[in-house]
């Protein structure tokens, strides 16, 4: 079975030398040099590989059970889960007013990436508390954060969020779930909800659901949902746990992927709940937890395919197979191994340049919500634009990474015994949940592009022109990074005036093309990603400072992203500008 190898390096590279944590200016970061941060990655690390991956392969085949009402997780899983919480990893970046020890979300997300690396179905368990945690710290009143949050950040009560219903998914507005309010100030409620991630389980004394639910006198549509808390077990107001409440689990789903994770079919029979937030305004508040959900399921796009690539890489040098077209590189052997045929290459620079890239987008959006949570509104407004690409590019080219590693094993990447399908089933999941990606593509196009008059998209331009301008001059990096960047930056910049010139007239012309402008922009963004990290790896080797080995390694694979998958972007636009024609031709009666 594959094993993982966390990639301390890689992440200290971004953190430091790219990012610059500590010298960010952030309240906090100044502490957080490399000898921090290293200690903090090597720990968490160690847990990921020695404690979390052995598990994957367990979780996939044993899956969930349903036993008398009980969700039974697979073997390992619990002991697992303690040493996740006796680690303090539950409660990195939270607010140490509830227990939290108040790190940046950055380092939050370089841990996180190898924990889900290691085993994406265990940490969603903790992955979609620390939602529910960040939508009750920011929209619950004072006497719920004070009875709920420290028990949800040490994880000893976990949090899920209620949305799907057997009717309705992406159109919450038709949502039947009702919640009745009481002469107590509670709600009963009353419902089903389908598809609910870790919405039971035998790891923790509680479940803290955040459920929507339509109260009376709200009106049709979405405007009309309210959000509400509705514990498992009820808790009294010194914190002990009460009575069980009128909520339990119907049915466990019967997934293609994340089998060790519990996806509960979840039956609210006149539960007692509280509202979260204002009244029949409970899409703002599900939306703190739902924006933090699809940037950590971006996250777990590209991490999940990380060890395919470990494994992948492993198995093509290892593979004997034919000989080099240039003549016997392992004459002594039967065969050369895989590894030297271009096309296996192609495959593995493929593989990693699109995950070095993603890691580095993907942190480099973590530290603009730690700018965000300090004030900083155009890092707010930027990290808002990126979201829908972080969500839909890294999860549509992860599980495409995941598929390439397991197509290098030919038919044994087929064969359970490998356990390479796991990684592709797992993956899979990520393009839909959290709002499927051609809804993140309706998402960018309908409502992001022209957030605050474009301003963001504007703004975002404007700092890859001001880059290029700066390093435009420089002989070793002008012509491998600067002017591709640059065609692409106008690639994305015409495919933005053909939505505003057209999508106005007719609509369609923008939808029609959302889904390639999603991966124009997320190649765009990732060529922008490349770009700043060659300028480091190239200013590192002039010095003769770091590990030369790593960093020509670096700009090697910088050299192949922009060579090689950076002119997509051309085909991207192509696709976009031909509008709606092409794709609506056909009356529904002909396919």
């Amino acid at each position: 079975m594959p094993s993982y190898t966390p990639p301390i390096r890689d992440l200290q590279f971004i953190l430091h030398d790219v990012l610059q944590l500590s010298q960010s200016g952030l309240p906090g970061h100044a502490e957080l040099d490399r000898d921090f941060t290293e200690a903090v990655l090597d720990a968490a690390g160690k847990l990921a590989a020695e404690v979390l991956a052995p598990l994957n392969a367990v979780g996939d085949r044993q899956g969930c059970r349903l036993e008398n009402g009980v969700v039974r997780t697979p073997d390992g899983f619990r002991e697992a889960f303690e040493a996740v919480k006796e680690g303090g990893w539950t409660a990195m970046d939270c607010d140490p007013e509830y227990g939290g020890q108040g790190m940046p979300h950055t380092l939050h997300a370089a841990a996180g990436e190898m924990f889900v690396a290691a085993n994406m179905a265990f940490n969603m368990y903790q992955g979609l508390t620390h939602g529910a945690f960040s939508a009750i710290h920011e929209h619950g009143t004072d006497d719920q954060k004070a009875l709920y949050l420290p028990k949800m950040v040490s994880c000893d009560w976990t949090g899920t969020m209620n949305l799907t219903e057997p009717h309705c998914g992406t159109d919450l507005g038709l949502l039947r779930t009702r919640a009745e309010p009481q002469d107590d100030g509670s709600y009963r409620i009353t419902g089903t909800k389908i598809f609910i991630s870790a919405g039971d389980h035998d790891m923790a004394e509680n479940v803290i659901h955040l459920v929507l639910a339509k109260a009376p006198g709200g009106g049709e549509g979405t405007k009309g949902i309210s959000l509400f808390i509705v514990p498992k077990f009820l808790v009294n107001a010194d914190g002990s746990l009460g009575d069980r409440n009128g909520v339990g689990v119907g049915n466990l789903e019967e997934k293609m992927g994340i089998h060790g994770n519990a996806t509960c079919v979840m039956n609210f029979d006149g539960a007692k709940g509280w509202l979260l937030g204002d009244l029949h305004k409970g899409m703002r508040a599900m939306f703190t937890m739902m924006n933090e959900a699809r940037l950590g399921v971006g996250l777990q796009g590209y991490a999940c395919a990380i060890p395919a690539y470990q494994a992948a890489v492993e198995y093509a040098k290892d593979r004997l197979q034919g000989r080099a077209v240039t003549g016997a590189k392992n004459p002594a052997g039967p065969a050369d191994p895989l590894i030297v045929h271009p096309d296996i290459r192609r495959s593995l620079m493929d593989q990693k340049s699109f995950l070095e890239g993603a890691r580095m987008l993907t942190l480099w959006g973590a530290q603009l919500i730690d700018r965000s949570r300090a004030g900083d509104a155009d890092a707010e407004s930027l990290i808002s634009l990126l979201t829908p690409v972080i969500k839909g590019f890294l999860t549509d080219k992860g599980f495409e990474t995941a598929v390439l590693a397991q197509q290098v094993f030919g038919g044994h990447g087929y064969i359970e015994e490998q356990g390479m399908s796991q990684f592709v089933r797992d993956a899979r999941i990520t393009m839909i949940y959290e709002g499927a990606n051609g809804v993140q593509a309706l998402d960018l196009v309908g409502r992001k592009l022209a957030a605050e008059g474009g301003k963001p998209l504007m703004a975002l331009f404007e700092m890859v022109k001001s880059f290029s301008r700066e390093h435009g001059e420089n002989e070793a990096l002008a012509a491998d990074f600067i002017a591709p960047l640059k065609a692409a930056s106008k690639d994305l910049q015409t495919a933005a005036m053909f939505f505003m010139e057209r999508g106005m007239k007719n609509p369609d012309d923008a939808l029609a093309g959302s889904y390639d402008f999603m991966h124009l922009f997320g190649h765009a963004i990732l060529g922008f990603m490349w770009a700043r990290m060659a300028v480091v790896a190239q200013a590192a080797l002039d010095a003769g400072e770091g590990d030369a080995a790593f960093l020509k390694t670096k700009l090697a694979t910088a050299r192949y992203y922009m060579k090689r998958q950076l002119p997509m972007t051309a085909t991207h636009l192509a696709r976009i500008s031909s509008g709606a024609e092409p794709v609506m031709a056909l009356e529904a009666e002909a396919f």
